[in-house]
C-alpha cells in the first residue's frame, strides 16, 4: 500500500491545529478558572529568545496553510499577525484548517518531484516535493504545535500527550 502527498499532508495538519485549537481552548479556561490574565498565558514562552505562545501558533498556521498551498501549486490566503486573545488564536486555527479542507487529492497528488523555491530571510532554500512536505512542512508544524503546548504545560495548563496526539480514528 502507497500513501499520496494528499494522505501524508492535509489530514495530518488538519488534525495537529484542531489539537492545538483544543490545546488552547484549555489554556483560555485554565486562566479563567485561575484568574490569571490570558496575555499573560499570551505571552509566555520558554525561553527569553524563543517566541511566545502567539507567535507558536501563528507559525504553526503559516507553515501548514502555505506549505500544503505550495504543494498545490496555490498562493495561500494571507493572515495578520495580530491576534492576542485565545479566542483569536483559535479561530486563526478554524480559518486555517477551513481552507485546507479546500484543498483537494488532486492539487497534491503528484507533487513529490515538484521544485519548490522558499525564501527564508536572505537565503534561497530549493526542495523537490516530497522532501518539502517531509523534512520542512510537518516538522516545521509538529515543532510550533509542540512549543505552543509545552508553554502552556509549563504554565500549569493540565494537557498531557493525549490532547497533542488528539482522538484515535476509527
Amino acid at each position: 500500500m502507497t500513501i499520496s502527498m494528499y494522505q501524508a499532508s492535509v489530514p495530518s495538519l488538519i488534525r495537529s491545529l484542531n489539537n492545538l485549537a483544543a490545546i488552547l481552548e484549555k489554556g483560555a479556561a485554565y486562566a479563567e478558572a485561575k484568574k490569571i490574565d490570558p496575555a499573560v498565558l499570551i505571552g509566555s514562552r520558554l525561553y527569553p529568545d524563543m517566541f511566545p505562545l502567539s507567535k507558536q501558533v501563528q507559525i504553526a498556521s503559516d507553515v501548514a496553510r502555505r506549505g500544503a498551498a505550495r504543494l498545490a501549486g496555490l498562493e495561500a490566503p494571507t493572515m495578520e499577525d495580530n491576534e492576542t486573545t485565545f479566542p483569536e488564536l483559535i479561530a486563526r486555527l478554524k480559518n486555517t484548517t477551513s481552507y485546507l479542507e479546500t484543498l483537494t487529492p488532486n492539487l497534491i497528488d503528484g507533487s513529490e518531484e515538484k521544485s519548490i523555491e522558499l525564501q527564508v530571510g536572505t537565503d534561497t532554500m530549493t526542495f523537490k516535493g516530497m522532501p518539502y512536505l517531509l523534512y520542512f512542512i510537518l516538522p516545521n508544524v509538529y515543532f510550533h504545535v509542540t512549543t505552543a503546548y509545552d508553554i502552556l504545560r509549563h504554565c500549569g495548563v493540565e494537557v498531557g500527550k493525549r490532547d497533542f496526539l488528539g482522538k484515535p480514528d476509527a
